[in-house]
């Protein structure tokens, strides 16, 4: 699975808006992000390409098995990182911050060991 930031972070994107919102779309990404529906296009055509996402006819974007794949391992470096930095008593929003930029750089072996010592 060698993508890389920004496919990642699309992903998430599609993979928590679409435990709030029966479908998500483009629209929901690009508000949700603060990008431009424009970039958003062309990022999804890119994920359609890699298959990594379907989108159907209405325009609903669906996360693929490889897609969810990536969605899933990023999201749970999300979701553990922010605990872990916020009960090591930081800030929640700059946990949260830290977390996504950490998450995308941070090795296997490396994640692989916070997440025994945290557990």
């Amino acid at each position: 699975m060698n993508v890389n930031e920004s496919v990642e972070n699309y992903l998430e994107t599609i993979l928590i808006l679409s435990k709030s919102h029966p479908i998500v779309r483009s629209v929901d990404i690009a508000e949700a992000l603060g990008f431009k529906k424009s970039s958003v296009s062309v990022a999804m055509k890119n994920l359609r390409q890699k298959e990594h996402i379907t989108v159907t006819k209405e325009g609903f974007i669906c996360l693929t098995e490889s897609g969810r794949a990536i969605a899933d391992m990023i999201y749970e470096r999300h979701q553990l990182l922010t605990d872990w930095l916020t009960r090591l008593g930081v800030n929640p929003q700059t946990a949260a911050q830290d977390a996504c930029r950490i998450e995308h750089v941070i090795s296997r072996e490396s994640f692989d060991a916070i997440k025994r010592h945290v557990k």
